[in-house]
């Protein structure tokens, strides 16, 4: 049990106030009894409406669930149903045209599509790689995947594969920077006259794309090229393994990856009190500071891990160019719901964690507008906030943040907001939501697990939801993710703000991804999100044969292709005659990833898991994994199709199978056969209890069970 001290009128843990006093502040120009009355003050100024807030959300939901009750066995009426909701004030207005007038944006933000980042801060390594994966060898990622459709092999380097990925590689080269009259295969000398680079005596098709070398002119060590806005580095050295190989010399195309990242606090980890809390801030104060740094064993060594430098080439001119070496980090805070025991107010409660991140995290962030050339070269915070239902809730936010940037002495509209249309209410009504903060919107996303776990949630008495990958191809969905970019569009995010899209789940699946995720920048995204620093290299490709803005302007041209009818209609199942082993085929598959997810989270306060599926493919699980998981097994509990018996059975032999798939771990404490664990007991909450939870989050269950366990000293 921590300790708490008196700040102000809020107690607060003691390792929060060392971490605060002692590391956060000094260097900032705040003083402690400032900080701590600035944040007295908005704890119990903002407090009360966000209970309120949230009690909106509950009241909305009881309505939603009597008009479905009351007409259950007869045919859904969607214009009935889309009249209700209007009535209940769900569905708002939209009002007139605008455009965000957002401020001071970095170009990664505003003017460079490419692969985006999620990771979790309460890992250091992991966070290092990210903010480090602004660069990527695509040797690497060919070589080293199954991008060329075969595995990486095994054992030592296998020459044949080797001279494979150069091939591609130069096929890429041929399609992005092509050279007059011959091709990257066959060239032996790249140099640079005049400020022009010739590649065998010929330049390039478009001249311009050249933008600065290392080394000598007559034979540099590195020449930097740039499409679409991304950069793309030739590293030549014939000492090298696979230089010396090479006919013109060249060792590697590093690719510019991981255009921006974001550091979270939210899904990908587990935060439930002081302790885990100090943690996240200490390593995103790390990356503010720019010496956030980890040492770990690789190979039999150790290793530290420090934040990679920017690079510097000559240009054209002759003058220095300067390239930053670092992804441009933004940090998600957690949404609205939750509060944390790390802060009480006067009352004795737990304070919003949102508000507590939200000062928290903007504090630190001032280390880097202190200084030259590290994150933000704007003058700028960036904050993705989760999970917020609709324009009232943003304005909530964006009021936070004009509080915050008061306490601190910031302009405001120092702090950018990234929202992330991932719940219903705000997916209908997000041209309000964007018009709701206006001057500090840098950012919207989709993201369909989240949205739909919300989907099943807020319709749970409309009837049984159809299995879950029927559900992806119902019209609504295509009609979400069309509509965001094209609001997006409208709103005027082009060229200021990203329009992103979710994740690749699959990170071991990079062939498949190289297929199917190039239909995110062709649907007018200027970002998505990838699993690993390798997905962030190989997804690169994609944005360097789509130009987004291009797309943006024949979207643009036009009109929207989406309207909220269509979001509205409910993935009901309409065929219901499955067999029992098609029902608990889907139950086992939910159940796996649950439990898988849910073990780890209680049991080891690990956020964010690579958890197998029922064929043995690795998916990456968070939160938002689970909700959708949980909710669709209650769903199916409440409305007959299997029935608490069949389902707890399941659990328990899925709940076998995740045991044998970590038996290998030491740390790994099994679930079968005594089902006893709090971790297997938090999984059956999530499901057995699922209909009553918030919008149906995991977080008030999986923090209580962690506490439980932490509480036990197990």
């Amino acid at each position: 049990m921590a300790d708490f001290l008196q700040k102000n009128d809020l107690q607060v843990a003691e390792e929060m106030v060392d971490f605060v006093e002692s590391k956060a502040l000094p260097g900032t120009g705040i003083e402690a009894t400032e900080f701590w009355k600035g944040l007295s003050d908005l704890v119990h100024d903002f407090g009360p409406e966000n209970r309120a807030l949230l009690q909106k959300r509950e009241d909305m939901q009881a309505k939603i669930d009597a008009w479905h009750v009351e007409r259950r066995g007869a045919p859904h009426d969607h214009e009935a149903y889309c009249t209700f909701l209007r009535e209940i004030d769900y569905l708002l207005p939209e009002g007139d045209d605008f455009e965000i007038d957002t401020a001071n944006v970095d170009d990664e933000i505003a003017r460079v599509p490419g692969p985006q980042l999620v990771v979790p801060i309460t890992n250091a390594r992991y966070a290092l790689n990210a903010a480090n994966a602004r660069w990527g060898s695509l040797y690497d990622g060919f070589y080293g995947t199954d991008a060329m459709g075969s595995p990486a092999p095994k054992g030592g380097y296998d020459q044949g594969r080797g001279a494979r990925v150069v091939a591609r590689a130069r096929v890429f080269l041929d399609e992005a920077f092509p050279i007059e009259k011959t091709s990257h295969a066959d060239a032996r000398r790249y140099y640079v006259r005049n400020g022009a680079l010739l590649v065998d005596d010929q330049p390039l098709v478009h001249p311009e794309k050249f933008v600065g070398y290392s080394g000598h002119p007559k034979a540099p060590t590195a020449v930097v090229l740039r499409n679409n806005g991304l950069h793309v580095e030739l590293f030549f050295d014939r000492t090298h393994a696979i230089g010396s190989r090479d006919q013109a010399g060249l060792a590697d195309v590093r690719m510019e990856s991981a255009v921006s990242a974001i550091m979270d606090c939210e899904d990908s980890v587990a935060c439930v009190d002081a302790e885990d809390k100090v943690v996240a801030y200490a390593n995103w104060l790390g990356l503010m500071k720019g010496d956030l740094k980890d040492t770990f064993e690789k190979g039999g060594q150790q290793v530290t891990r420090t934040l990679n430098a920017d690079r510097e080439y000559t240009g054209p001119d002759g003058m220095k160019v300067t390239l930053k070496g670092r992804a441009l980090m933004l940090v998600r805070n957690v949404g609205h719901l939750m509060t944390n025991p790390a802060i009480r107010d006067r009352e004795g409660n737990e304070v919003p964690e949102g508000l507590m991140d939200a000062m928290i995290t903007t504090l630190i962030a001032m280390h880097d507008l202190k200084r030259e050339g590290g994150n933000s070269l704007t003058g700028s915070v960036y904050v993705v906030k989760p999970k917020m239902h609709g324009p009232e809730e943003v304005a909530f936010a964006d009021r936070i943040f004009t509080r915050v940037e008061d306490v601190l002495g910031l302009p405001q509209f120092t702090v950018k907001l990234g929202i992330m249309d991932e719940e219903r209410r705000t997916s209908v009504n997000l041209k309000e939501c964007i018009r709701a903060a206006k001057s500090r919107v840098a950012f919207i996303n989709t993201g369909f697990l989240d949205r739909t776990g919300d989907e099943i949630h807020t319709s749970m008495e409309a009837g049984p939801f159809s299995r879950k990958d029927f559900i992806k191809r119902k019209a609504w969905i295509g009609a979400y993710e069309n509509q965001n970019v094209d609001i997006g569009l409208e709103c005027g995010l082009s060229g200021r703000a990203q329009i992103g899209k979710g994740m690749w789940a699959m990170p071991d699946l990079m062939a498949a991804m190289l297929e199917q995720k190039i239909e995110h920048p062709k649907s007018g995204a200027n970002c998505a999100w990838v699993p690993s620093p390798t997905a962030a290299t190989l997804h690169a490709l994609h944005y360097h044969r789509v130009d987004v803005f291009a797309v943006h302007a024949a979207l643009q041209k036009n009109g929207r292709r989406a309207y909220v009818d269509t979001v509205l209609d409910i993935p009901l199942a309409t065929y219901q005659k499955w067999t029992d082993a098609q029902k608990i085929r889907e139950v086992e598959n939910n159940a796996q990833g649950i439990l898988g997810y849910v073990v780890r989270w209680v049991d080891h306060g690990v956020g964010c898991s690579k958890v197998p599926d029922m064929n043995d493919v690795g998916l990456m699980e968070d939160r938002a994994t689970c909700r959708i998981s949980a909710q669709h097994v209650a769903n199916w509990l409440h409305h007959g199709v299997v029935d608490a018996q069949e389902v707890m059975q399941v659990m328990r032999k899925m709940a076998e199978v995740v045991d044998g798939q970590n038996a290998s771990d030491p740390q790994y404490k099994p679930m079968a056969p005594d089902y006893d664990g709090v971790a297997f007991q938090a999984a059956c909450d999530l499901v057995f209890k699922g209909r009553t939870q918030p919008s149906g989050y995991t977080e008030p269950v999986l923090h209580a069970r962690r506490l439980e366990l932490k509480a036990s000293g197990l």
